[in-house]
């Protein structure tokens, strides 16, 4: 069985909103492009989308039941989701300006942003949500064209907000206003993990 018309739309339409929306992901990249530029982010952009995609098949094909036969699991994973976070908003609101970035400071590789995706509460949310919403039966072959759907519908996403980092960072020509805008960044990253926590 395929998705209908009617589903796909939906799930396109749905993809792209959450994408939108502010979250870790989001907010990383955001703080990527203005500390490190477009051309920089790119791998981390690339992991985002594919990582993403990764774990929604695998957590599809079947992880899902591991989860719900050991529900302990989801308050392993909140709890190591939240320190990873707080880490991550330490090294945000800790990033050397832009200058002093470009010779010494790296942005998150590909592979560092696909791993995050693990331990990332709004992409489990997001991904659960997809497959138990828009995935009409088991098997992989509607599981990968959901996947794929987000992909594309995520990945204008996450140019988005490098793009609007990396603008943001021409009024940062500043030390205290890249330091002050990264520890906004590092806030907000704390803050959006609120609601999924909660």
């Amino acid at each position: 069985m395929c998705m209908t018309l009617d589903v796909l739309s939906a799930l396109a339409l749905f993809s792209l909103i959450t994408s939108l929306t502010p979250g870790p992901n989001n907010l990383m990249l955001m703080a990527s492009g203005a500390n490190f530029g477009f051309a920089r982010t790119v791998p981390h952009m690339m992991g985002v989308t594919f990582g993403f995609m990764a774990m929604l098949l695998f957590v599809g094909v079947g992880l899902i039941r591991v989860f719900d036969a050991f529900p302990v699991i989801y308050t392993v994973l909140k709890v190591l989701s939240g320190i990873y976070l707080l880490f991550l908003a330490y090294k945000i609101a800790t990033a050397d300006p832009a200058q002093h970035a470009a010779a010494g400071g790296r942005p998150m590789s590909f592979l560092q942003a696909a791993g995050f995706q693990w331990v990332n509460p709004k992409a489990w949310a997001f991904g659960l949500s997809i497959i138990t919403i828009y995935v009409p039966v088991a098997g992989f072959g509607p599981l990968f064209g959901a996947a794929c759907v987000v992909a594309v519908m995520a990945f204008p996403s996450v140019a988005l907000w490098t793009v609007l980092g990396k603008e943001m960072s021409r009024f940062m020509t500043k030390p205290r206003r890249l330091r002050m805008f990264n520890w906004t960044m590092a806030g907000l990253l704390i803050a959006s993990l609120l609601p999924v926590l909660w």
